[in-house]
């Protein structure tokens, strides 16, 4: 399968099957914008230490600044491969995930998520599905990681074999 510069826009494509994807693929999301209030509002109700709820407090701090909550970073990647990422039928369904945050999300950032498939099986018990091993990683608007996800997903099989 030949891809656009190996970079699919996930916009206006119809949803993948496991039978779709092929280790090497990546999909990319569209953009998100972090603000200072939303970093504070997650944050008051999730995570309320100094350096994710009060910009003053926060450069005293690791972070010397303002910085997201790794949970709020989560968060916006998730809404972000939801609402235009990786395209999986039946939805993203994980089976086990380890995260990696190498730098703090910060206020004014501009978030996209580029999804590399790993590798494939398809289940021996379950005909209807098969497992992916997706890295999911969260750039900011200077191309730095943010967030680095690899996991195995549930993906739908077209039909069952």
């Amino acid at each position: 399968m030949t891809l656009d510069a190996d970079v699919l826009t996930a916009a206006a494509r119809a949803p993948l099957y496991f039978e779709d994807l092929e280790v090497g693929q990546v999909h990319r999301s569209g953009t998100l914008d972090v603000d200072a209030e939303a970093i504070k509002t997650f944050a008051a109700y999730f995570d309320p230490q100094p350096f994710h709820v009060d910009e003053e407090a926060a450069k005293a701090t690791f972070f010397r600044g303002l910085a997201a909550s790794g949970w709020h970073t989560a968060g916006l990647t998730m809404r972000l491969l939801v609402t235009s990422g990786l395209p999986l039928a039946g939805g993203i369904i994980g089976a086990g995930m380890e995260i990696k945050w190498p730098r703090p999300t910060r206020p004014g950032d501009t978030l996209h998520v580029e999804s590399e498939v790993l590798e494939l099986r398809a289940s021996s018990s379950r005909p209807n599905q098969g497992l992916a091993k997706i890295r999911n990683t969260t750039f900011n608007q200077n191309n730095e990681p943010v967030q680095i996800m690899e996991g195995t997903l549930v993906v739908a099989r077209r039909k069952a074999t």
